[in-house]
């Protein structure tokens, strides 16, 4: 990075102009920010597709697993914008996510376990073999 300023003639010169002059470090600082905000939201909506055909064929060739995440994703969003609007203190919710817990199993009840999975006869029946082995 060094070499830009020690060795770039034209980087020296917009470094002393913006130093001597402030209404140049406005200017400056408003195309290296402006500009590439005004060419980014102008990429945004040329590429941006409100075609309702589209999205129905979309929604049409969806697989199950994607539009099952879907519905998943939108009731959990709602329960939190519920609680927002609630006021409800959600700061529980990062507590139980580092706990391995999560709060969405059942509406309306808040931190929950992650049940631990059920031993079956089969499983009981090994243990009892081992245990006789021994």
């Amino acid at each position: 990075m060094s070499m830009l300023w020690e060795k770039s003639e034209t980087w020296r010169w917009i470094v002393r102009k913006t130093r001597d002059s402030r209404p140049f470090f406005l200017g400056f600082a408003t195309i290296c920010g402006v500009v590439p905000g005004v060419i980014g939201y102008c990429v945004m909506q040329a590429t941006n597709t409100r075609n309702p055909e589209l999205e129905t064929r979309l929604r049409q060739t969806a697989r199950p697993e994607s539009i099952m995440m879907g519905k998943v994703n939108q009731e959990r969003l709602a329960e939190y914008l519920r609680e927002l609007q609630r006021k409800e203190d959600t700061n529980d919710r990062y507590v139980a996510a580092l706990r391995g817990e999560t709060l969405t199993r059942k509406p309306y009840v808040r931190i929950q376990p992650v049940p631990k999975p059920i031993d079956t006869v089969a499983d009981k029946e090994q243990k009892t073999d081992k245990d006789r082995k021994k």
